[in-house]
This record gives structure tokens, C-alpha cells and sequence, in this order.
């Protein structure tokens, strides 16, 4: 009797869940080539912005950097017999800053932030201590007034202070130009007139964009700031003394007294660049498209690897053959989701474009997915699943103190998802 030999059909390797798994990791990693592309062209338009940003911002006024009034006063070396100045900054100086934004600078598709701000000083010159400087090797009648500024150009109107009941009207000098800051000065006066104690008060008004940084060179200066900006970033070497945010704008104010910074109230021959020393606000958008475009992107690789996750469990679970170049399809459907967001955040908000580039690969890929998976069960499940992944990210990026704590609770309760739904399936066929 013969027998007949059974035998069973065996599973090729390539058709095996280990292989499969292997060939969607590659090609995961092979995607990444198309996402750093992606990242490169973000970081190209984010260059591209911050050119055009500089070149309109130069027009209308760039960082503001103020310093002053300052009092200088001419004197004889009784050693050298040369003639040098002597500086000397006042006893109390109080600010006022009242800043406006304007509506922002459109070049093409970019925009830049830029303010006007209208500045009001006022204080006191104690009587200057030329130590031991004879007091004939002193020339009062040689005194001037000197205010630093990195904007001159900028200036809405011409300056004048009042010092005493003196008006005197500042013009434009190379005399004290140093490391990019520009000088304004009076015409000699007698401060001897002033009874070498004196009261001054003066306006000054800027274009301006960024920044404005203020050196506190009174022995107390208070400076405050009030405007309808509601994102400053409070920077420099001082915080404010009191602040106030709210949506329609900001108030700060700062009270620096001289034993709280590490320069004099007076110098002799020259003066040092001092605005390492500076208060600051910092008038930029915390987080702009090209940021959050960025940060969006920093996520595809778990986008992709997630979406591909879904899709092997699915497989594996249903038995349903996906071929490799189904799998490209997704995931480059899923790479178009950044081309997508970075080309209609250029022309809308950043939470619109997301809307819209999610809204589109989310049905492309539920779509497709049809065909795929011969069911709307899975595909309605996809759907879902790609939903709460893109807004899983897009809480992400907006969040920004509380970003890891978020992130890191959100990819441990997908790792328990994988892991549950993974369970059953028989990973030796």
C-alpha cells in the first residue's frame, strides 16, 4: 500500500510578520531622507524671512540702545597740561516710555514688527566732583550735554532739553561715536550758571523694531514702560521691579539704584561702552510660522512610524496583505503634510494651515486606506487614530512650559495602546 506523502505549504520568509516588520522599518528610515529635505526648506524661507525682516526694519528703525543725558565738561590736566573731559552722570533719572505697535511691514509674503515709542526723561545733576582737578583747570563754560543712541536715524523730531530754565537743542556728533553708537550733543554752555546743581527734562521719540535697551546711569534711575504689546520677553540685566501682561498690552517698571551695577557715576578722558549693563524688552514674536513649522516637522519620523504601526497591526491582526508600495504611498502622503503646512502658513496662521494640511492627508489616507483594506472599518479607525496623533502634536507645539510633561504622558499611552493590541498576534508565522 502506498502511502501519499502530505506535505504542507510553507511561508516564505519575505511573507513572514518579522520580514515585514523589517521592510516598513526601512522604509520609515528611507523617508527620512524627503523630511529632512522638508526641514531644509523650512529653515531656507525662516533665513529668507529674517533678511527681509532686517532690510525693512532698517528703513523704518532698527534696536533701539539709549544713554543718557550725560554731562560733559572740559578741564586741564594739571599733570599733563592737556585738555581732557570729564563725564559725569545725574543724581536721578526717571523715564517714561510710552511704545506703540504699528501695523507690521509687508514685504511679499513676510511681515516685520516695528513701533514708534515717545520717550520722556527727566532728573538731576548733583555738582560734579573733579577730585583733585583745580578748580581753575576747569573750563564750565566748555559743558555740553551728551545723549547715545543706536538709532539715530530713526528720530521722529528734533531733541531739545531744558536744564534749568537753559533750552538747548541737540545736533548730531562724531565726537563720541563708538562700537556702532551714535552721539547727540549740545552746544557749549556755562554750567557754572547752573550753580553746578541742576534740573533737566527732555523728549525724544524713535522709529524702532525688536528691541529698546535703556542704561540706568542715574545713582537712582526708574524707568516705565507702558505698551500694547502683550508678549514682552523682559531681557538685559535687570528684571522689572513691578510688571503687569495682559491681552491688550503691557506695563514695567524698574527702579535700579548705583550699588546694583558695576560701573561709576563718573569718568575721566573717555567713556566705556556700557550697554552690556542695559534693561531690555524685547518686542518679537515669542513663536512665529517658521518656529512652530520647525518644531512641527521635528515630529514626522514619529508621525510616519506611528501611521505605519497602525497600518503592520492592522495586517497582522486582520490578515490583510499591504505591499511595500502601498506603504510608500502613505508615507509620502504623510511627508506632504509639511509642504502642505509651511505653504499655506505663508498665507494664513500657522492653526489654519494645520487645520487644513491635517484635514487633507487625514481623508487622502482614510481614502486609500479603502481600497487597501477592503473594509470601512479600518479605515474609519485609521481616520480616528490620525486625528488624535496630528492633534496630539499640534497641543505639542502650542504648549510650551508644559511641552515634555505632555509629550511624554501622551507617547506612554500610545506604548500601552501598541503593546494591547499587539498581544495576540503570532509573531513566529
Amino acid at each position: 500500500m502506498e502511502n501519499q506523502m502530505q506535505q504542507q505549504p510553507r511561508t516564505s520568509i519575505f511573507q513572514s510578520s518579522t520580514a515585514k516588520m523589517i521592510m516598513v522599518g526601512i522604509l520609515t528610515l528611507v523617508l527620512l531622507i524627503p523630511l529632512a529635505l522638508v526641514q531644509e526648506l523650512i529653515t531656507e524661507r525662516s533665513i529668507r524671512q529674517k533678511e527681509v525682516v532686517t532690510e525693512t526694519t532698517s528703513k523704518w528703525g532698527e534696536k533701539i540702545a539709549f544713554h543718557g543725558p550725560i554731562l560733559k565738561v572740559l578741564y586741564t590736566d594739571p599733570i599733563t597740561k592737556k585738555n581732557n573731559f570729564a563725564y559725569f552722570f545725574p543724581e536721578n533719572l526717571e523715564a517714561n516710555i510710552q511704545t506703540t505697535m504699528e501695523k507690521p511691514l509687508e514685504r511679499s509674503i513676510y511681515k516685520s514688527n516695528v513701533f514708534t515709542t515717545q520717550m520722556k526723561y527727566s532728573g538731576k545733576f548733583s555738582n560734579p566732583n573733579f577730585k583733585n582737578i583745580p578748580a581753575e583747570n576747569i573750563h564750565w563754560n566748555h559743558s555740553k550735554i551728551v545723549i547715545k543712541t543706536s538709532n539715530l536715524k530713526s528720530l521722529k523730531d528734533e531733541v531739545k532739553i531744558k536744564i534749568n530754565n537753559q533750552e538747548l537743542t541737540f545736533e548730531p556728533s562724531n565726537s563720541e561715536t563708538t562700537d556702532s553708537i551714535e552721539s547727540l550733543e549740545t552746544n557749549y554752555f556755562n554750567y557754572t550758571a547752573m550753580q553746578k546743581e541742576a534740573s533737566f527734562k527732555f523728549d525724544i521719540a524713535f522709529n524702532g523694531s525688536q528691541q529698546i535697551k535703556i542704561v540706568p546711569i542715574g545713582k537712582t534711575t526708574t524707568v516705565n514702560m507702558v505698551s500694547n504689546w502683550n508678549s514682552p520677553n523682559f531681557n538685559g540685566n535687570y528684571a522689572p521691579t513691578t510688571r503687569a501682561i495682559t491681552d491688550e498690552g503691557f506695563k514695567a517698571t524698574w527702579k535700579i539704584l548705583h550699588f546694583n551695577r558695576p560701573f561709576a557715576q563718573q569718568y575721566f578722558e573717555s567713556l566705556p561702552s556700557l550697554y552690556k549693563y542695559s534693561l531690555a524688552v524685547d518686542f518679537i514674536t515669542p513663536v512665529d510660522e517658521y518656529q512652530q513649522n520647525e518644531r512641527a516637522s521635528k515630529y514626522g519620523f514619529l508621525v510616519i512610524g506611528l501611521t505605519f504601526l497602525i497600518f503592520f497591526l492592522i495586517q497582522s491582526i486582520s490578515k490583510i496583505n499591504i505591499h511595500i508600495f502601498q506603504y510608500t504611498m502613505i508615507g509620502i502622503a504623510l511627508i506632504m503634510f509639511y509642504t502642505l503646512l509651511i505653504s499655506i502658513t505663508e498665507h494664513s496662521s500657522f492653526s489654519f494651515a494645520y487645520g487644513i494640511a491635517a484635514s487633507a492627508v487625514i481623508v487622502l489616507i482614510s481614502m486609500y486606506s479603502i481600497s487597501i483594506l477592503k473594509d470601512k472599518k479600518f479605515p474609519l479607525f485609521i481616520g480616528t487614530s490620525l486625528s488624535v496623533l496630528y492633534t496630539f502634536i499640534y497641543v505639542i507645539i502650542q504648549l510650551e512650559d508644559y511641552a515634555l510633561l505632555v509629550g511624554s504622558i501622551g507617547l506612554f499611552l500610545i506604548l500601552a495602546a501598541v503593546m494591547y493590541f499587539s498581544r495576540k498576534i503570532e509573531w513566529n508565522k
